[in-house]
C-alpha cells in the first residue's frame, strides 16, 4: 500500500499543497493559481482538492499532514522581536499581538488547519506534523534532487528564527551544520532595497534583479561599510539602525534615505539612476555572500555537489555566479524554491522519516517530472470549453499543431501556450507559456508593453533544445528549471558601441544574433529542453529550429501583470483575449484571435490590475 503524505504552506504568501507518494512528488500546486488572487496567503483549500483528486484519494488514505513551519516558535521569535525593540515597536505590537492571540489565530495554525481540512468534504484528516521552516526549505532541495549526497544551503528572508542555514544530504538523512539568524538576513537585505526602489517586497525582488544590469555597484562599498559586515565564511551581521523591520511593517525609514541620498521611489514612479546602481549595488553584495557562503559549504561537508532552496535561490544571477565559479561540480535548484515549495519539502521529510527511499538517485535525473506537477485539462475537456462557449477552433494532431505553431511564430506571431499539467513554481516551463522569436528585435518590447503590461526594463527568458543550449550560452550544466543565468556565447554577440548610452536606453542596443532574450549586460535566464522533461515542448521547439535554423524561444509566464499564471481553459482564453496574443495553442486545438468573436467586459480590467 502507498504512504502518502500532504505537505502544506499556508498563511504568509504563495500558499500551497504537495503530495508525495512513498517519497516522490506525484501533485503539487499553488492557491493562486485556482483562487486568481496573486501570491493568495489563505488555507490552499483548492490546491489541497486537486492533490487529493489528482490520485482520486481521500483524507483516509493519507498517512499524515505535514506543515511547513513551527508557529510556536515563529511566535517566540515575533514576541521576543517586539520586545526587544520596544518602546519604538508599540504601534506594531498592538497591531501584530492580536493576530497570534485570537481563537483562530497564528498560534493556533495547527488546530485552525486540522478544523478547516475536516471541513473539505474529504474525509477525516490525519494528525498534522509541525516541520521547522528551513527543514522544509533543505528538505525540498536535497531529497528531489538527482544527488545521493550534497551541500545544502538554504537562504531566504526568515522562518522561524533562520535566515541562511547549512546542511549536509546524505541518503535519506539531513543534518543541520550551522545557521545565520534574525534579524540578520540576506533575503530581508535585498527586500528592504526593493521596498527603497519602489517594488512590493516579497514579490518585486526579481524586478529589482532584473534592473540591477543597468546600473553600476557604486554603492556597493557603502553598503559594506554601513549595511552589512560580511565575514570569510559568508557570515554576515546587518547594522539593525539602518532597517526599520524591527520596529514596523515597513522596511526601511530615515537612516536608509540618509544614507543613499533621499527618499524612497514611490511605486511607479520613474527610474532614476539611483535606483539602477542601488540595485546592482545589492546584487553585487548579495552576489558576493552565496559564493562564500557557497565556499564554506564546500569545506564544512567535502561534497562536490550544491543543493539550493529559500527565496534567495530564486536569485538566477547569483545561482549562475556560483555555478560558474567552479567551487562545485554541479548545483541543483529547487524549482520552488520560496515557501509554496515548503509544502513539498515538508511533506519529504516526512516520508523520509517514514522510511521512503529515493528511487531516482542514480537515474541521473530529480524527482520533480520537470516540475510539472499541476493540473492537466484533455481534449476532451477543452473541447467541451470551446464548444459550450462557442468559440472559433481548429483541431490538430501533435505534429501539425507543432507546424502551425512554428510557422506562426517564425512570422512574428506571439502565441499562448497551454499544454499538459501546469508548473508548480514561480516559473513557466512550458506548459503555460506566452512564446515569441528571440530573433525580432522589437519581440521584448512587445509582449513587454502589449501583451504583459509590465515594466519595459524587464528581460525575457529563453527556452532550448538542451543539445543546442552551448551554442548560444556559456552554460557549466542544464538549467530545466529557468534558475540560472548565463553569459551569451561570443559566437552569438554583436559588435556594440553605446558611447554615453545609459539607464532604459540600453534596450535600444542590440548585442546579439538572439535580441529578445538577450539582456543589456549580455546575459540570459535560460531553460533547457529535453524530451524526457517536456515532450510536446520540445517538439515545438525542434520544429521552430527545422523552419528557421533557431531552436529557441522567448518564453515568459502565461500571465499579465497582477495576475497569476493561469490555470484552465477559461483562464488561458481570457487572457488571450484580453492581450494581443495572436495564437493560442490549448491542447490539441488551436485559436486564431482574427477569427474570435468581440471581447467584452464589464469595466476597465486594466485599472484593476495591483502595482507591484
Amino acid at each position: 500500500m502507498s504512504d502518502l503524505i500532504l505537505g502544506i504552506s499556508a498563511f504568509y504568501h504563495d500558499s500551497a499543497a504537495a503530495l508525495v507518494r512513498d517519497g516522490v512528488p506525484v501533485a503539487a500546486a499553488q492557491e493562486e493559481r485556482f483562487s486568481r488572487k496573486r501570491h493568495d496567503p489563505s488555507l490552499p483549500a483548492h490546491a489541497i482538492r486537486y492533490c487529493l483528486d489528482e490520485l482520486g484519494v481521500s483524507f483516509g488514505d493519507i498517512s499524515a499532514v505535514a506543515y511547513y513551519e513551527d508557529p510556536r516558535v515563529k511566535f517566540r521569535r515575533v514576541l521576543a522581536t517586539l520586545i526587544g525593540a520596544a518602546p519604538s515597536a508599540l504601534g506594531s505590537f498592538r497591531e501584530t499581538l492580536p493576530d497570534w492571540l485570537r481563537s483562530d489565530g497564528k498560534l493556533r495554525t495547527l488546530q485552525v488547519l486540522r478544523r478547516e481540512l475536516d471541513s473539505l468534504g474529504r474525509g477525516k484528516a490525519p494528525g498534522i506534523a509541525a516541520r521547522r521552516h528551513h527543514e522544509s526549505h533543505a528538505a525540498s532541495a536535497f531529497f528531489p534532487s538527482p544527488y545521493r549526497s550534497a551541500a545544502v544551503l538554504c537562504v531566504d528572508g526568515v522562518g522561524e528564527w533562520a535566515t541562511t542555514s547549512l546542511w549536509h544530504g546524505q541518503g535519506t538523512g539531513l543534518t543541520p551544520l550551522a545557521e545565520i539568524r534574525f534579524p540578520h538576513s540576506l533575503g530581508l537585505l535585498y527586500s528592504a532595497l526593493t521596498y527603497f526602489c519602489g517594488f512590493k517586497v516579497d514579490s518585486g525582488e526579481y524586478k529589482l534583479m532584473g534592473l540591477a544590469p543597468y546600473g553600476e555597484p557604486r554603492y556597493a562599498d557603502l553598503m559594506r561599510e554601513r549595511l552589512i559586515d560580511i565575514k570569510q565564511d559568508g557570515s554576515f551581521h546587518l547594522d539593525m539602525r539602518y532597517f526599520a523591520y524591527l520596529r514596523g511593517r515597513v522596511m526601511t525609514g530615515r537612516a536608509f534615505e540618509k544614507l543613499f541620498g533621499g527618499p524612497r521611489r514611490m511605486p511607479e514612479g520613474p527610474l532614476t539612476q539611483r535606483e539602477f546602481d542601488l540595485a546592482a549595488s545589492v546584487q553585487s553584495v548579495t552576489e558576493e555572500v552565496m559564493l562564500r557562503l557557497a565556499r564554506t559549504a564546500r569545506e564544512r561537508t567535502g561534497e562536490s555537489t550544491l543543493c539550493l532552496a529559500g527565496g534567495v535561490a530564486l536569485n538566477c544571477v547569483a545561482n549562475g555566479e556560483i555555478i560558474n565559479s567552479g567551487i562545485f561540480d554541479e548545483a541543483w535548484i529547487q524549482p520552488a524554491a520560496g515557501d509554496a515549495g515548503g509544502a513539498l519539502g515538508a511533506a519529504m521529510a516526512v516520508a523520509m522519516e517514514r522510511g521512503a527511499v529515493r528511487a531516482h538517485v542514480g537515474s541521473g535525473r530529480d524527482a520533480m517530472s520537470g516540475s510539472l506537477l499541476g493540473p492537466a485539462f484533455d481534449d476532451a475537456q477543452i473541447a467541451e470549453y470551446l464548444r459550450s462557449h462557442g468559440i472559433p477552433h481548429h483541431q490538430r494532431d501533435a505534429a501539425g499543431l507543432a507546424e502551425d505553431v512554428a510557422g506562426a511564430l517564425a512570422e512574428g506571431k506571439i502565441v499562448g501556450w497551454f499544454q499538459g499539467r501546469m508548473e508548480f513554481g514561480p516559473r513557466a516551463l512550458g506548459a503555460r507559456s506566452i512564446l515569441g522569436d528571440p530573433r525580432d528585435p522589437v519581440m521584448q518590447s512587445a509582449m513587454n508593453l502589449k501583451i504583459k503590461f509590465r515594466e519595459s526594463f524587464r528581460p525575457f527568458a529563453p527556452s532550448v533544445l538542451a543539445t543546442d543550449a552551448k551554442d548560444y550560452f556559456d552554460l557549466r550544466q542544464e538549467s530545466p528549471y529557468m534558475l540560472v543565468v548565463a553569459p551569451v556565447a561570443a559566437a552569438q554577440r554583436l559588435p556594440v558601441t553605446e558611447t554615453g548610452t545609459t539607464g532604459i536606453d540600453l534596450l535600444r542596443v542590440r548585442r546579439s544574433t538572439i535580441p529578445a532574450v538577450t539582456h543589456v549586460d549580455c546575459s540570459a535566464r535560460v531553460q533547457t529542453v529535453t524530451p524526457e522533461s517536456n515532450p510536446a515542448y520540445h517538439g515545438l521547439l525542434t520544429s521552430f529550429k527545422a523552419r528557421t535554423g533557431c531552436p529557441m524561444l522567448v518564453n515568459t509566464s502565461f500571465n499579465v501583470r497582477g495576475e497569476p499564471i493561469v490555470n484552465s481553459p477559461h483562464d488561458a482564453y481570457t487572457c488571450f483575449m484580453r492581450t494581443d496574443i495572436d495564437m493560442l495553442a490549448m491542447g490539441g486545438f488551436l485559436l486564431h484571435k482574427s477569427e474570435q468573436p468581440p471581447w467584452s467586459e464589464e469595466g476597465d480590467w486594466r485599472a484593476d490590475i495591483p502595482l507591484d
